[in-house]
C-alpha cells in the first residue's frame, strides 16, 4: 500500500536555494584551495564583487598555470555561474568562509579519536575491550563531527562568540551575521554543511583508518620475540584451502596461526585440515565471545588445535581454564610458543 507524505513537502524556492548552498560548497572543497588561495579569493570578492554582478569583469581570479590550477579554475567557473545576484554573492561569500575553517572543525572532531588511542595503550591488543575501541573509533569521529558542526552552528545563530579567541572575534561576528542572513532567506546552513562535511570525515577516516585484528596479532607476536621477518602467510601444504595467518619456524618446528574475530562455524573446517596437515603446532586466535565448550572440545581435543582467546572471556569460563590446549591471549609469549613447539 502506498503512502503519502503529503503535509513534508520542501518548497522549491528553498530546495533551490539551499541546493545552490551545497553544490557551492561541494565544489570549493573540490579546488583544494590552500589557506592563501582562500585569502586571496575572499579579497578578490571583496574588490570586484560590483563588477562580477554587473557582468562587467569576467571570473579572472588567477591560479597557477598547472594541471591543478586549470582544475581549481574549471570548479570556481562552475560555481560563478550560479552567481547573478548579490544573494548570490553573499552566498558563496559565506560558503567561503566556512571552507575556511572546515579543516578545524575536522581536527576537533578527530581529537577523541586520539583520546582513545591513548586509551589503547594501556590495554591489551587482543582483549574484547581493546577491540570494542577500535571498532567504535571510525563512528567517534562522525558522530562528534556532527555534534561539534550543530553546537558551532547554534552558536553562529544565536550569535554566542564565547567559543573563539579575541583574534578571531570579528570573522566568527561576520559569518554569525551572515548565518542570521541566510538562514532568514531559507537556508539550513547546519544541514547543508553536514553533507559536506561528513564526506570529509568518511575520507580521513579511510585515509587513518587503523589496525585490524590480524595487524595486531602481529604485534603481539613480534613483542614477544618473533622476528617480523620470519613471519609469512602460508597455505597448508596438503590442504590449500587452509590458509594460515601467520607462519614461523620456532626450534625447528613450523608454526602456523589462524586469526579470527569470532569462530562462528570456522571450525568445523579444520576437521579436514587438522588430521592431515604435516605442521607442527597449529594454532588458533580468536576474541572467544562465541566459544562454547562443544566448539572448544572439538577445536582442542578432537583435532589438537591450541586455541588463545581474549582474557575477559578465559577468565570467566572455567571450562576454557579446565582445557589443556586452550589459553588467554595474555599468555601468548615466546615461552609458551617454545613450550607448545617442544612439546610436539
Amino acid at each position: 500500500m502506498k503512502h503519502e507524505l503529503k503535509k513534508l513537502t520542501v518548497p522549491n524556492e528553498k530546495l533551490d536555494f539551499n541546493l545552490k548552498f551545497y553544490f557551492m560548497l561541494k565544489h570549493l572543497v573540490k579546488t583544494k584551495l590552500t589557506d592563501r588561495q582562500v585569502l586571496q579569493l575572499r579579497e578578490y570578492l571583496n574588490l570586484y564583487a560590483k563588477s562580477l554582478l554587473d557582468k562587467k569583469a569576467s571570473f579572472a581570479f588567477n591560479l597557477p598555470e598547472t594541471k591543478q590550477g586549470e582544475t581549481q579554475k574549471g570548479h570556481l567557473f562552475d560555481i560563478f555561474t550560479f552567481i547573478d545576484k548579490k544573494e548570490d554573492l553573499d552566498l558563496f561569500s559565506f560558503a567561503l568562509n566556512l571552507y575556511a575553517i572546515k579543516d578545524l572543525l575536522l581536527e576537533e572532531a578527530k581529537l577523541k579519536c586520539l583520546l582513545i588511542q591513548e586509551d589503547l595503550t594501556k590495554l591489551h591488543p587482543l582483549s574484547i575491550q581493546y577491540d570494542k575501541k577500535t571498532l567504535v573509533t571510525p563512528y567517534t569521529t562522525r558522530v562528534n563531527g556532527a555534534l561539534l558542526a550543530l553546537l558551532f552552528f547554534n552558536k553562529l545563530e544565536t550569535q554566542d562568540l564565547t567559543f573563539c579567541t579575541e583574534d578571531a572575534t570579528e570573522f566568527f561576528r561576520k559569518l554569525s551575521n551572515d548565518a542570521v542572513a541566510l538562514s532568514k532567506k531559507g537556508l539550513e546552513p547546519n544541514q547543508i554543511f553536514m553533507l559536506m562535511f561528513s564526506e570529509s570525515i568518511n575520507q580521513s577516516i579511510i585515509s587513518n583508518s587503523g589496525s585490524n585484528y590480524e595487524d595486531r596479532i602481529r604485534s603481539v607476536l613480534v613483542r614477544a620475540g618473533v622476528p617480523n621477518e620470519s613471519i609469512t602467510k602460508e597455505h597448508d601444504a596438503n590442504d590449500k584451502s587452509t590458509e594460515f595467518d601467520f607462519f614461523f619456524t620456532l626450534e625447528g618446528k613450523t608454526i602456523g596461526i589462524g586469526a579470527k574475530r569470532t569462530l562462528r562455524e570456522r571450525y568445523k573446517q579444520f576437521a579436514k585440515t587438522a588430521h592431515t596437515s604435516k605442521i607442527d603446532v597449529w594454532i588458533e586466535i580468536t576474541l572467544g565471545v562465541d566459544s562454547t565448550e562443544g566448539k572448544v572440545q572439538t577445536i582442542c581435543q578432537q583435532h589438537d588445535i591450541v586455541l588463545f582467546v581474549a582474557d575477559e572471556i578465559y577468565q570467566t569460563h572455567g571450562y576454557l581454564q579446565n582445557e589443556k590446549n586452550c589459553y588467554s591471549v595474555n599468555d601468548l609469549t615466546l615461552d609458551t610458543l617454545k613450550k607448545l613447539a617442544d612439546s610436539n
